[in-house]
């Protein structure tokens, strides 16, 4: 298992925002790189000033491994140096912003040429999901809270994706219910058809969703203190007006259906 986790980048590309995140993932120890140097009263960013921080973190997050806990330590770690001092067993690349307010750190900052893991938008809470599958594998739990969609899905689209993320963002996992549909009226498309392009599209999130085939459900009712919620996610609007039906007819246009 990977365990000493390097998130590097420069001031302001959202280290720290996504360590916090992906230590909750992953119930790790999280070294901010600004409390360890406000503790030291270490504040020199020279070049010797930074392999020492690196060197710093560097002992905190072994000390913290022998307990067997996984470590993220955030910081800038600019030079291959620092991060060969650091050591990392798996490096995030935070490559959201080209220069940063700091020109001593810009002249100095050299992107890595072997990250793990290369982050290029700031989207925090999807991104750490990402990158806590690489680090340890997430095994489905069906005790635990579970985001429910479920439609026809024909086909499956851009829409149904961020619909899909923004559940996965609510309780970490989703089950993805395909209503059996195939055949009745405009439903062209199976279920192993759906299925496999849902997959393709949502496959980096590893084992966080499940996809299964259900009932023509036409009704879910309920009574009163059921225990869940039925709620309505609003996505942009350019997504809103993206029709499954409109891209069925687009097909059979093509003659691909």
């Amino acid at each position: 298992m990977k365990k000493k986790i390097l998130v590097m980048g420069l001031p302001g590309s959202g280290k720290s925002y996504l360590s916090k995140i992906l230590s909750q993932l992953l119930e790790a120890v999280w070294l901010n790189a600004d409390e360890v140097r406000a503790k030291a009263k270490d504040f020199d960013f020279s070049v010797v000033g930074r392999e020492r921080q690196a060197n710093r973190m560097s002992a905190l997050a072994d000390k913290e491994l022998k307990s067997g806990r996984i470590v993220i330590a955030d910081f800038i770690c600019p030079t291959e140096e620092t991060r060969n001092i650091f050591n990392a067993d798996f490096v995030v690349y935070m490559n959201t912003i080209k220069t940063s307010q700091y020109d001593d750190t810009n002249r100095l900052f050299v992107s890595p040429n072997n990250a793990d893991f290369q982050v290029e938008e700031k989207n925090a809470e999807l991104i750490a999901f990402q990158i806590a599958n690489e680090i340890v594998q997430y095994e489905w739990d069906n005790k635990k809270p579970t985001v429910q969609m479920l439609g026809r899905y024909q086909p499956w689209h851009e829409g149904h994706i961020k619909l899909f993320e923004e559940s996965l963002k609510i309780t970490g996992q989703v089950n993805i219910m395909l209503r059996d549909v195939h055949g009745l009226e405009d439903n062209p498309f199976d279920f192993e058809t759906i299925k496999d392009n849902i997959i393709a599209s949502i496959g980096k999130y590893g084992d966080r969703f499940r996809v299964s085939l259900v009932p023509n459900i036409t009704n879910i009712c309920y009574g009163r203190d059921v225990g869940y919620k039925i709620q309505k996610i609003i996505l942009d609007d350019n997504i809103q007006k993206i029709s499954a039906t409109n891209i069925r007819n687009k097909l059979k246009s093509r003659e691909k259906l």
